[in-house]
């Protein structure tokens, strides 16, 4: 944090945000119109910051997905989200500022953007949705990384005692180890200090993608022809017609999760210096080359593991060892994701620790407990700070401990966050602010497109739903 200059010519300390507050300066050079320290933030570096937060852990379950829908449905379906989720992250950078859309009040998060346009209980909701899917994104991570170092020993051993040996390990010890060095990147104090954690893990997203996609051309080309069918998993064989509707509306949490990011646009706009051009401009143009870049990744990468594997698709195409050989190559992609989901654990959890904090400040506006810190390079060292996000990552990682679960928490945290926060409110908040007539014809296109998109989420909740519970009946916890 920095201070602020008084009236008393002290050094007070100012509370967290997302972006930090620092006075009331504002004609100083180095101060934004708002009085905080100038953003530095460019269309790379939110566009870094979305494909973190968009290329994650998700595409390695899209060959699954796929998979139950078909090659009609399951491509058909992936494009429709990524133009809906496009046109909504359009709709909520329009609310990055309330009133003038160059020079209104600016809105630091996505809950003030809610409280700025539509206020009251709404507020309230958007707060337990947004933060309850942000700790669920958080644990999900834990997992996925946890389940990629465990496949890096399983892919060595295979290479050393054949594939008949189970090479069986617990995947414990990795989510404690992925939790440690979550508690050092936390100390980070928030998203301007983390794009080059973003960058890194940009291109460690792709890598990995990368390579799942080859080695999926490269198995396609080896089984002389592509599997799969038009209408996806048939059922018979061990899959009855109860369990293929519900892998298909799970199928649509697992593509809905990955594409998830709206829940954090707004603090990601808060990072980029404007005007001109307007925070909105560079942020819709982010969107645009982030979406589009995600969407012909997460075709490829989908589309090639289903090829490669047909209804027999893994729900993580790098670790359910579809692929054996070349096991070096299969362990430098999963390296890949582990340091890539080392940052877009940040990216995620930047929100939540700048709300606690900002919470805390004003709570306890001269604790020393709070505000007393010690900066070192991009780490901010408090009391505070230490104890309450290094508890955060202990919970995610012990949650995550009890609920390994990688394809069925991706599509349950998907279903539950898409309607509301992808699609509910930035609806709602584009209406009020630009005035859109009630019963004119883009408000009923608007609303209809909202209650078609609340239909999915729900059938997609009860599909993954549906799954948890079933994974639930032979799981013991902490077995790993």
């Amino acid at each position: 944090m920095v201070s602020s200059p008084q009236n008393t010519g002290k050094h007070v300390m100012a509370p967290m945000e997302v972006s930090v507050e620092a006075g009331n300066a504002g004609e100083a050079s180095w101060l934004d119109d708002d009085g905080r320290p100038r953003r530095t933030g460019t269309f790379w570096t939110a566009s870094a910051h979305i494909i973190t937060a968009v290329i994650g852990s998700g595409v390695l379950s899209l060959a699954w997905a796929i998979a139950q829908l078909g090659w009609v449905a399951g491509p058909a379906v992936m494009l429709l989200f990524a133009i809906v989720i496009y046109y909504t992250s359009t709709l909520l950078a329009e609310c990055y500022r309330t009133g003038d859309p160059t020079t209104g009040k600016r809105n630091y998060t996505y809950m003030d953007a809610v409280r700025a346009n539509l206020g009251g209980a709404k507020v309230t909701f958007c707060g337990i949705i947004q933060y309850t899917n942000l700790v669920g994104v958080a644990i999900g991570y834990t997992i996925a990384s946890s389940i990629s170092m465990r496949a890096i020993r399983r892919a060595d051993c295979f290479h050393e005692n054949g594939h008949a040996d189970p090479c069986r390990s617990s995947s414990n010890p990795y989510m404690i180890l992925f939790g440690a060095v979550q508690i050092l990147f936390s100390q980070i104090p928030d998203f301007d200090q983390i794009w080059w954690l973003s960058i890194v893990a940009a291109v460690m997203s792709f890598t990995y993608s990368g390579i799942g996609l080859s080695l999926g051309i490269a198995q396609t080309i080896s089984n002389g022809g592509i599997q799969g069918s038009l209408t996806g998993i048939s059922i018979g064989d061990g899959v009855s017609s109860t369990q293929k509707v519900w892998r298909s509306l799970q199928a649509f949490g697992d593509i809905a999760f990955a594409y998830s990011f709206s829940n954090i646009l707004i603090e990601i706009q808060d990072t980029i210096k404007a005007p001109p051009p307007s925070e909105k401009k560079v942020m819709k143009s982010a969107t645009r080359l982030s979406v589009a870049t995600t969407t012909v990744f997460y075709m490829l990468c989908g589309c090639m593991g289903y090829a490669s594997f047909g209804d027999a698709a893994p729900d993580n195409l790098l670790t359910g060892f579809g692929f054996y050989e070349p096991f070096w190559l299969l362990d430098v992609a999963n390296v890949a994701i582990v340091v890539h989901l080392v940052g877009a654990y940040q990216v995620f959890c930047q929100p939540i620790f700048a709300f606690v904090e900002r919470w805390a400040s004003r709570r306890w506006p001269d604790s020393a407990f709070i505000s007393r810190e010690l900066r070192v390079g991009p780490f901010a060292l408090s009391v505070f700070r230490m104890t309450w996000r290094s508890a955060f990552v202990c919970l995610t990682t012990i949650i995550a401990m009890l609920l390994p679960f990688f394809g069925n928490v991706v599509g349950l945290l998907g279903a539950i966050s898409f309607w509301p926060l992808t699609v509910y409110f930035p609806v709602e908040m584009y209406i009020t602010q630009r005035s859109v007539p009630r019963g004119s014809a883009r408000w009923i296109s608007l609303k209809t497109l909202s209650a078609a998109c609340l239909i999915v989420s729900i059938a997609a909740a009860a599909g993954s739903i549906a799954d948890v519970i079933d994974a639930l009946k032979v799981y013991r916890p902490f077995s790993g």
